[in-house]
């Protein structure tokens, strides 16, 4: 079965967010990342850092969404303009992430830092927090019911095992039966794989199409 010729192969997203906190000229850049998929959790994310530090001068943020990262929004919730929001949006762009919320939060030190030294904070504060972060693939696969006889149990594992692909599920009754998760661009190479290997000798059954984070 081919795939869906509307639909993406993969894309990248955070799979754990995490923190991180940079100073320059005694201002304190604090990088939250998160994980989002829609505007409205974009916006409760924001919405609970600028309460939890309610006491600083600037919460600055981007976000992208979509499989195919279509929906982007920044602020720069104070700063002078394209000093903030710009800078850690293309931070997400530059690591290739969907899906994506970074809030940088400014504690103002006291010294200016002009348009460059903004510039530079925020893009570091948010290579910073996205280095504290986890990032995985989110694939178009699906999942491929293996069925076939106990003598064919070390072949068939031999081509999953080469193939880099793990058992997801395996049911010893009257024959074999694995499932394996297979991103659909080499779906088509592993069947001819296991036909090969088993001399025609297994059964695949497709499951539904859909993204998988890749593990």
């Amino acid at each position: 079965m081919s795939q869906s010729p509307d639909r993406i192969a993969s894309y990248h997203i955070v799979t754990k967010g995490g923190s991180a906190e940079i100073t320059e000229k005694r201002s304190r850049f604090i990088a939250d990342v998160f994980a989002v998929q829609t505007v409205q959790e974009a916006e409760a994310a924001i919405a609970e850092v600028s309460k939890r530090t309610w006491d600083a001068k600037h919460h600055c943020h981007a976000f992208i969404c979509g499989m195919d990262g279509a929906l982007s929004r920044c602020s720069d919730n104070g700063e002078p303009a394209g000093t903030a929001g710009k800078p850690i949006l293309e931070v997400i762009k530059g690591a290739g992430l969907t899906d994506t919320l970074i809030v940088v939060t400014r504690y103002f030190g006291g010294i200016l830092l002009g348009t460059g030294g903004l510039v530079r904070a925020y893009t570091q504060a948010a290579q910073a927090g996205l280095a504290a972060s986890e990032t995985g693939e989110m694939v178009l696969a699906r999942t491929l019911t293996l069925s076939f006889g106990y003598e064919l149990v070390g072949n068939v594992q031999y081509v999953l095992r080469t193939a880099g692909l793990p058992i997801r599920a395996e049911r010893y009754t009257a024959e074999v039966e694995y499932d394996v998760l297979v991103p659909q661009v080499r779906l088509t190479g592993l069947q001819e794989a296991l036909v090969s290997r088993t001399d025609g000798r297994i059964r695949m059954t497709e499951g539904t199409e859909g993204y998988s984070l890749l593990s």
